[in-house]
């Protein structure tokens, strides 16, 4: 696992330095928000990487799909509970599920009745 964290490390400080020598090169400050921006995903990505499984990355993918706002708002949510240190080991499917569903918003129900 060491193995694994060192080389997305390693990723990050190529992609940062990449970014960072695109940035300096164009001077723009609109591409160095884009960088910026472009940088938080692919740590958003790699967080996502590390703590869920394959089944339950493919699942928010899933939900993401049909849903784009409730599954940005899902992932947000696995990467600020893996930055504050409250997950244990990989988020499997299941977890994932019950994730989903406590993060569900709550929909309206309505009860047609003809007469």
């Amino acid at each position: 696992m060491s193995n694994a964290d060192d080389e997305i490390d390693e990723l990050r400080r190529e992609r940062m330095e990449e970014l960072k020598e695109r940035a300096d090169s164009q001077g723009g400050n609109a591409e160095a928000q884009q960088a910026a921006q472009q940088q938080a995903e692919a740590q958003k990505k790699a967080v996502l990487r590390q703590h869920l499984t394959d089944d339950a990355r493919k699942r928010l993918n899933t939900v993401k799909m049909s849903k784009e706002q409730f599954g940005e708002q899902v992932e947000r949510q696995v990467v600020a509970l893996a930055r504050s240190g409250r997950i244990q080991g990989k988020i499997d499917d299941e977890k994932m599920k019950q994730l989903l569903t406590e993060l569900k918003p709550e929909t309206k129900s309505f009860d047609i009745r003809r007469r």
